[in-house]
């Protein structure tokens, strides 16, 4: 039996509550883990958790609007304590999407690109599977090995830069997670990886 993590029944996590999909898997990855999660949009649950999870499969300028007119996308840059971006919710951190030429909130200030197959039909595009990530220098990877395998879906792609802190190749080298401060962001699923994801979770609840 996998070990719970740290004071799970005292820690609150919220799950911020928008129009993306994949919520479900997520409260099912902390479960596993015995910790139970709030999925909302109220401003002081989100401000009073301990955790913050932002997931998220859909797309970008909906979400960004959903976000902006409950002014969500304010309140998760002032959140203090650690969030946890994935998927799009990694890439709605970032400073601007090419998905319906969508401004972001800038946590990180790094674009998000459309996939570009290099010859046409050569690679499929969205990139649906797994793929190893690499060059993991994060606390949220401290007991994932190198070259693990994650669970990617996406059309999009963050670009590399000075807050990289795992990278992955499909077509081109991108970022796979990002950092600063108390922000953390994967583009993978970590709920579908399998161990190597639920040890990020856990690393993440721990922080």
């Amino acid at each position: 039996m996998r070990k719970q993590a740290k004071d799970s029944n005292n820690m609150k996590t919220a799950i911020l509550k928008y129009n993306a999909g994949n919520i479900r898997s997520v409260l099912f990855a902390l479960e596993r883990l015995g910790v139970e999660a709030t999925v909302t949009d109220d401003p002081e649950e989100l401000r009073s958790a301990d955790k913050v999870i932002f997931p998220g499969v859909g797309e970008a300028s909906t979400a960004m609007n959903y976000l902006k007119e409950r002014r969500l996308d304010e309140l998760i840059k002032d959140l203090q304590q650690p969030v946890l971006g994935i998927c799009l919710g990694m890439q709605l951190m970032c400073k601007h999407s090419e998905e319906n030429d969508t401004a972001c909130m800038g946590i990180f200030d790094l674009p998000v690109k459309k996939f570009e197959s290099p010859v046409k039909n050569l690679l499929k595009i969205p990139q649906i599977g797994w793929n190893n990530v690499a060059g993991l220098h994060s606390v949220i990877f401290e007991h994932v090995p190198e070259n693990s395998y994650m669970y990617f879906v996406h059309s999009y792609y963050v670009a590399l830069g000075p807050e990289t802190t795992a990278i992955a190749n499909y077509i081109i080298n991108y970022s796979a997670a990002l950092q600063k401060d108390n922000f953390y962001a994967v583009q993978f699923h970590p709920e579908k990886s399998a161990d190597a994801g639920q040890q990020l979770i856990e690393s993440f609840l721990k922080l």
